[in-house]
């Protein structure tokens, strides 16, 4: 399961915020991974309230958004929206796509006291 190594990485990103802008603990966490991350957000979930005792993420809520993704259609030459690299262009139905966005995973917002 790789979302435990992800909620990993996302708890030192929120501890080397803590080191550069010092705070008690989050109260809230706002994470955005796009529909071509790769990413089960029931999973990454779970790994974040697993790690989180003991930890500045003890007792946060956690809201993961899944935005939709963005791709290149080589054949209308227009920008398209997708949820999987396997979804035919919703304009042509032609599969000629290039994801352009909806492979991250970021830190969107943070509240803490």
């Amino acid at each position: 399961m790789h979302e435990l190594s992800l909620a990993g990485g996302i708890l030192k990103v929120l501890e080397q915020t803590r080191e550069r802008d010092p705070f008690e603990r989050v109260t809230h966490l706002r994470l955005e991974a796009g529909a071509l991350s790769g990413v089960e957000l029931s999973a990454l979930r779970f790994a974040l309230e697993a790690i989180a005792p003991g930890t500045c993420l003890e007792n946060a809520t956690i809201d993961i958004d899944e935005p939709p993704a963005s791709a290149w259609c080589m054949p209308c030459s227009q920008s398209v929206e997708i949820r999987s690299r396997l979804d035919p262009c919703p304009l042509c139905g032609g599969y000629q796509l290039q994801a352009t966005s909806g492979t991250e995973l970021r830190v969107m917002e943070l509240q803490v006291i």
